[in-house]
This record gives C-alpha cells, structure tokens and sequence, in this order.
C-alpha cells in the first residue's frame, strides 16, 4: 500500500498545471461594421481552444445605446491572430424579462419564423413578434404575419449582411414592419425578438485592417498618456504658484502687522510719558478731602484713626463717623453752589451723607446747614 501510495504521489507531481499554460487573449468583433472593435477576453491554453467559442454581450456595452440594453449580441471566434481572438456576428436575442413585458392580457400576439439569403450569399434566420394594443382576430393575424413575412425577405434580398446588421440594431426594420401593418391593426410594439445566423456568405474587406486598429489603438493610448502627464505637470505648477502665493501673502500680512504694531507703539509712548498714570485710590490722608465713595471703603479702624487725625468725634457705626468726617470738610460758599447744575450738586450731597431729593434750593441749604 505505501509502494502504491508513493506511486501516485509522484504521478501527482508529474501533472502539469493547466492554468499556469494560459494566457489571455482579446475578443474583437468583425471588421465590418464594427472595425475589429475590442469586445472583451478570454483565456486559452492555445489558439485552437478558442475556435468556435461564442461570446455574449449587451448592445448597450457594444455601441453605449442605453436604450437597447435588453438586447443580447452574440459573437463566435473564427480566427486567431497573436493574441487577438476574431469573431463573427451570429445574431441576437431579446431578453426573456422584456418579452414578457410586452404580453398581457387582452392583447394580441403575432409571431413568426423567416429564413432569409442576402445579397452577400448569408443565411439568416429571423424571429419577429408584433404585439396589439387589444385582441385581433386570426384573420387579422394571418394577414399581419404575412405582410412581416413579405417585408423582411425582401429587404434581405436586396440588402447585404452588414446592412441587416445595422437595420436590426437599430429600429429600421422595426419600423417597416409596424408602418406596413399598422392599415389592418396598430400595433403596440414590434421586435425582432430573435436572429440566427445559420450559414456565412462571402466576407466583406472593408475598413480597416487590424494592423491599422491596432496602430490606432496605441497612438490614442499614447495620446491620452501625454494629456495625463501634461495635466499633472500643470497641476503640480499650479500648486507650487499656489504655495509661493500663499507664502508672499502670508509675508506681507506679517509685514503689515508688524508695521501697524510699530504705528501704535510709537503712538502710545509720547501718551505714557506726557500724561502720567492716574493714581489708583489711595488712603485718605490729612492734607487730601476723600470722597464719600473713598471713605466706605475703609474700615472702622481706618476710619476710626482718621477722625482722630482731623479732631472729629470716632464713636458710632462706619456712617456716623463718615458723615462728621464729610460734615467736616470745607464746602462751597451759597453763591457757588447755585452757580452749579442740579445733578452736580445731588453728587456733592451723596458724597457729603446729605439727603440728595428736593429742588437746588433745598438741596443748597442742607450742604450751607
């Protein structure tokens, strides 16, 4: 058993990673119409692999028609160059989910099978379906179905597969059919709901080669590089302006400010010096007549020695002693006193402890006593 065991082990190792021989190739669609436009990719071990794989995709992600997105384009890989993959168109589908939107109830519903040739010697299957607005009889049906029937053999007879090809991308064929059936019953909707091709026919050689796409391909690849790199030089020196902006105005500002600040000090000195600094309330003193305002915010005590100093009676509360303290200085004679406004002389009986109500005249005689 651990002979057998070892044996397989080895045969184990001995296989060779499939995935690791991959590599990616790019799905192209035809030269004509759609100039070997890029697809999508795929991986392949080699070339041969990628023989006759068929490749979906949307219209919507094919040409950018928002409008169609519920279109199915299908592609088959016919050849392989380098590591470009080409392909073939053969056909399309309407999505299930839209179709079925389209029938209700009470509606009618026409469908159809058409094998078509075109000129170019293709064989192609095509699939209408009209949908009424209300239910048709089946003569109506009959009739309708055969004139789609006439309309699309004949413009397939005389068109090419690249001329179909547009028509039923866009909403040529559609049309016709809706205008050429609308004298028996208008329709509600018309759509080619299905195209296979079943045989190809001679291949047109218009348009570009794939050399050229490809050299195309790279000069705009090389175009777009150069505008990135030229933005982001721009952008790069736009900021750096920017920055030297920045750092001009910031000095300026700086500049300003410290000139405005030199303007101020030189403004304040001659200020400071000429006028000196009033003097913050000091203690009354002997020589001085404090204010009554002065004297309230002292204590006893103070005030107490105060009124020793100047030979006032100290006994009593801090207002007793405050009112002889004021009752004691010399006051203003009768005459100067009504030479003053009336607010001055309520200031000067405040101060004095005297009752400051009344006219100037009351208020004169109680400062006069």
């Amino acid at each position: 058993m651990a002979t057998k065991g070892a044996t397989a082990r080895a045969a184990a190792r001995k296989q060779k990673d499939k995935w690791k021989s991959k590599r990616w190739y790019t799905i192209r669609a035809p030269r004509t119409p759609w100039n070997f436009q890029v697809i999508g990719e795929t991986l392949g071990e080699t070339p041969d692999h990628l023989i006759g794989r068929i490749y979906e995709l949307t219209q919507h992600e094919a040409d950018g028609n928002f409008s169609r997105m519920h279109v199915k384009l299908r592609f088959r890989v016919v050849e392989v160059v380098a590591n470009d993959a080409i392909t073939e168109f053969i056909g399309l589908e309407m999505m299930n989910d839209h179709v079925r939107r389209q029938v209700r109830r009470y509606r009618g519903k026409v469908d159809d099978v058409v094998d078509c040739v075109t000129l170019d010697g293709y064989y192609v299957r095509i699939k209408p379906m009209l949908v009424t607005s209300r239910r048709v009889k089946s003569s109506q049906k009959n009739e309708m179905r055969r004139l789609a029937h006439e309309i699309l053999l004949q413009f397939s007879a005389r068109s090419t597969w690249v001329d179909v090809q547009k028509a039923m991308l866009s909403d040529e064929m559609e049309e016709m059919i809706k205008d050429a059936t609308r004298v028996i019953n208008p329709c509600r909707a018309v759509m080619v709901r299905k195209v296979q091709l079943i045989q190809s026919g001679v291949v047109p050689d218009d348009g570009m080669t794939l050399e050229e796409v490809i050299e195309d391909e790279a000069r705009k690849v090389a175009e777009v590089k150069e505008r990135r790199a030229a933005a982001l030089v721009a952008a790069e020196e736009d900021e750096e302006d920017e920055r030297t902006l920045d750092i001009l105005a910031a000095a300026e500002s700086l500049e300003t400010v410290s000139g405005v600040e030199g303007e101020e000090v030189a403004e304040e000195e001659p200020a400071t010096v000429a006028e000196p600094e009033p003097a913050a309330e000091a203690e009354p003193g002997e020589d001085d007549a404090p204010t009554a305002a002065q004297l309230k915010k002292l204590k006893k005590g103070e005030l107490v020695e105060l009124a020793d100093g100047k030979g006032v009676d100290s006994s009593g509360t801090k207002d007793d002693i405050i009112a002889r303290l004021l009752a004691g200085q010399d006051l203003p004679s009768a005459a100067e006193l009504k030479k003053q406004k009336k607010a001055e002389l309520v200031e000067l009986a405040e101060q004095c402890g005297f009752d400051s109500s009344g006219t100037k005249d009351d208020i004169i005689g109680r400062l006069t006593g």
